[in-house]
């Protein structure tokens, strides 16, 4: 095959040339130059030894290699159908799209779901739904008899993406718009930056490179009383998040690619530019149940009594239960357990971690929940619950399981004019949602993308109050899991309550 395209293409710039030499006009002039380059391209692909389909196929394989990089969007826009696309499928970013820019969000001509699949799930109405308008239970205290600042939240809010993992333009994009819909925004593990204070209200997380809580001793990241004191009680921070694992690569550590660790996200971070920066799989400040206790308190005294709570995707069940024991022994606790779903995203992961490692979210919030019912703990400690949450019936379904509030990072991203292009671990993010790259971050304009985000929480919201007035129900607080219910293997449906409570 190598001979016969490289025959061709030598034959047709050898006609060409000949063309060029009798017919000396400008078009033939055009036709000889690109067949000379592709020739001598061909040519070089053919003698060059590291790719073995270049030379066994030269010029032509570069075709390969063009196909590869584009195939997500080949993907979308010509193969997947509304119900089939990973990790979110097109019925799900179409609702988010709709409601972020409120445009029609019916859909015509009844379900494409299949209702008799198996695992299929859905909530029961009532004969006599209420108006939705008066509704209650969109907003939860947090805050446990240990607090002395608690905090009204609404029941969705945004879960942690640091700047660094997301644009400055997205960072503030979305804390406009929580400031616009009264809802609050996670920092993630990389700090308080500046974009973070647009006025909306802040869950400060501290991950295990202690970023904007911390500093490097001797090529170690430790927890620092005086760094986080400035940041924690900030007036825009509302909570305290203590992140000791995420679903996406639970006992793996933040990952922020080099080519995304700008010298403005090195500085606010204090780590050296243009290095991947990996946070380590777990804390220095604490290495058992007790000493993480102390810890939880230490930070909730520094930070002015403020809410602080804890974020972890489960994993040894036998280690949560221990835990969750001896914050009732200790009669000292979180405020809140963010509850991370192995189904939970993230801008740079290994493939292991990500596909193999951590309870998806049903089952871990699930656990989280009746351990704490069990040790009495449950009206002291809130569960957030996230992993893939994107509209008001996964709402209905986790609150129904025992989630207080939800976060939800991926949903907000796709409200910024996120596509799905998974680049956000390349720096090449088209939309300029998650890179750092410049000219990229331009195309997301702060001023039309923050109302977006309002827009797609408020709408979402109404949703949800919408599906528990048809359900019979007069406040949010009332979903039960007795209320979703799910087909089963043998075709039969159940109630959540009756598969997992």
């Amino acid at each position: 095959m190598r001979n016969t395209i490289l025959s061709i293409l030598i034959t047709v710039t050898v006609l060409l040339g000949l063309l060029v030499y009798f017919i000396p006009e400008t078009s033939n002039i055009v036709l000889l130059s690109i067949s000379t380059i592709l020739t001598l391209i061909a040519l070089r692909d053919s003698f060059q030894r590291k790719h073995s389909l270049l030379r066994s196929f030269p010029l032509v394989a570069r075709l390969r290699w063009l196909f590869e990089d584009e195939r997500e969007k080949i993907q979308q826009y010509f193969i997947e159908h509304d119900l089939n696309g990973t990790p979110i499928n097109r019925e799900k970013r179409s609702i988010v799209y709709q409601r972020s820019k409120l445009e029609k969000e019916t859909i015509p001509f009844g379900t494409q779901h299949d209702v008799y699949k198996k695992g299929y799930e859905f909530v029961k109405h009532s004969l006599f739904p209420k108006d939705h308008n008066q509704i209650k239970g969109e907003r939860v205290l947090f805050g446990s008899d240990k607090c002395t600042q608690k905090y009204s939240s609404s029941i969705v809010n945004i879960s942690a993406m640091s700047f660094g993992s997301l644009s400055k333009n997205a960072i503030q994009a979305l804390n406009q718009g929580a400031k616009m819909g009264n809802f609050a925004h996670n920092t993630g593990e990389g700090g308080v930056s500046p974009y973070h204070l647009e006025g909306g209200d802040l869950i400060f997380q501290v991950g295990t490179g202690y970023f904007g809580a911390g500093k490097t001793v001797d090529n170690k990241r430790v927890f620092d009383d005086t760094i986080f004191k400035k940041n924690a009680q900030k007036s825009e921070v509302k909570m305290i998040e203590i992140k000791l694992s995420q679903g996406a690569k639970p006992g793996h550590g933040g990952i922020l690619p080099a080519q995304k660790n700008t010298k403005e996200i090195a500085k606010i971070r204090a780590v050296e530019p243009f290095t991947q920066v990996d946070s380590p799989p777990g804390h220095s400040a604490f290495s058992n149940y007790k000493e993480m206790i102390t810890f939880i308190q230490k930070v909730r005294d520094l930070s002015g009594g403020k809410p602080v709570g804890i974020k972890l995707c489960v994993g040894n069940n036998q280690e949560i239960e221990q835990m969750i024991k001896a914050f009732a022994k200790a009669n000292n606790y979180p405020d809140f357990i963010s509850v991370d779903g192995g189904e939970g995203g993230t801008g740079a992961a290994p493939l292991e971690f990500t596909n193999y490692i951590g309870t998806p979210l049903v089952e871990g919030l699930v656990f989280i929940n009746k351990l704490l019912q069990q040790y009495g703990l449950k009206n002291q400690i809130k569960i957030i619950a996230s992993g893939k949450i994107i509209d008001a019936f996964d709402i209905v379904k986790y609150l129904s399981l025992g989630a207080d509030a939800i976060g939800m990072a991926r949903s907000f991203m796709l409200s910024l004019g996120c596509i799905q292009a998974r680049e956000c671990n390349l720096d090449s993010c088209p939309v300029g949602v998650a890179t750092q790259n410049q000219d990229l971050v331009k195309a997301l304009v702060v001023e039309k993308k923050n109302s977006r985000v309002k827009n797609y929480h408020d709408k979402t919201v109404k949703a949800v109050k919408e599906m528990t007035a048809a359900m019979g129900l007069t406040s949010v607080q009332e979903l039960d899991a007795k209320y979703v219910y799910k087909r089963r293997k043998d075709g039969k449906i159940s109630s959540l309550a009756e598969i997992y409570v």
